[in-house]
């Protein structure tokens, strides 16, 4: 719960906006079965779900190093 801690009510990293999508758990899983789906015509929706997960994730990611980075730089000065 790192992310909503360090940036509460920001709507750039809301996983709750994406497709089916929202969570590792789930990009795991989706991808894990891609070999199982039946309906080849659902696998390019599927491809733009797992990249916008993996967008926000890592952009979330980065976000967190970032704040992070600020804060040691900050008690650093002190």
């Amino acid at each position: 719960m790192v992310l909503p801690t360090l940036f509460p009510n920001d709507d750039e990293l809301d996983y709750k906006k994406l497709g089916s999508i929202q969570n590792g758990g789930d990009a795991m899983d989706t991808f894990a079965n891609l070999y199982l789906l039946k309906d080849k015509s659902k696998l390019d929706d599927i491809k733009k779900d797992l990249l916008a997960y993996c967008h926000l994730d890592t952009l979330a990611m980065f976000r967190i190093w970032e704040k992070l980075h600020k804060i040691i730089k900050e008690s650093e000065n002190e």
